[in-house]
């Protein structure tokens, strides 16, 4: 008997913004007069053919707002859909860690994997809800980030608010002055790199987020 192919869960979580998008989708009959399907069958019916001017016709023609006429414009030419479909997301995101890895950038994927097994190990509820170029860690907010910032090293941001008194490794980004969420960062371009005092800013970064 042949076997059955079972699906496998993923190691990743929906992102935060899945979830904002749904609820926008929800209320776009209410707020604009039309349900997505509506608008985008309005688009391809009397709209131009390429995105970026679908966007400005969207702004000029029916009054819309920059974000609203930028995401209908992209979703008008088949993309961004897994923006509001957390199936389509987390397929997505699986491709997303793979591309950043991709290339010359491949012999730091065995240090993300390890940065990522260390980070969702703080608790039950940390997730890895990956973007295009990074890979946030939630717990009710962001409290770190796997960054390939080089071909040799990854960023290790955490968000440690207005801390000061930080060893030398651990360097200030100036995020709290800027109002980011990221303010400190660890150099890893090794797996030695992520030793005691990686994980002790880690546990810090993740026990501030309550």
């Amino acid at each position: 008997m042949a076997k059955t192919a079972t699906k496998t869960k993923s190691i990743y979580g929906v992102h935060p913004g899945v979830l904002m998008t749904q609820k926008w989708i929800a209320g776009l009959k209410n707020n604009t007069g039309r349900t997505l399907e509506e608008w985008l069958e309005f688009i391809k019916k009397e709209g131009p053919k390429d995105e970026q001017p679908r966007r400005d016709w969207l702004k000029t023609t029916s009054g819309l707002g920059t974000n609203t006429a930028s995401w209908l414009a992209e979703r008008s030419v088949g993309k961004g859909e897994e923006l509001g479909d957390p199936a389509a997301y987390l397929q997505a995101a699986e491709k997303y860690v793979d591309e950043m890895f991709a290339g010359k950038k491949e012999q730091l994927r065995p240090i993300y994997d390890a940065l990522l097994k260390l980070g969702l190990s703080m608790g039950k509820d940390a997730k890895a809800c990956p973007c295009q170029t990074i890979v946030p860690l939630y717990r009710k907010h962001v409290f770190a980030q796997i960054k390939p910032t080089t071909l040799t090293r990854i960023d290790f941001g955490l968000a440690l608010g207005d801390t000061r008194k930080t060893p030398g490794r651990l360097i200030n980004t100036g995020g709290y002055e800027k109002k980011d969420r990221i303010t400190h960062r660890f150099e890893i371009t090794s797996f030695k790199d992520i030793d005691d005092e990686v994980k002790r800013w880690l546990r810090v970064a993740y026990d501030r987020d309550v």
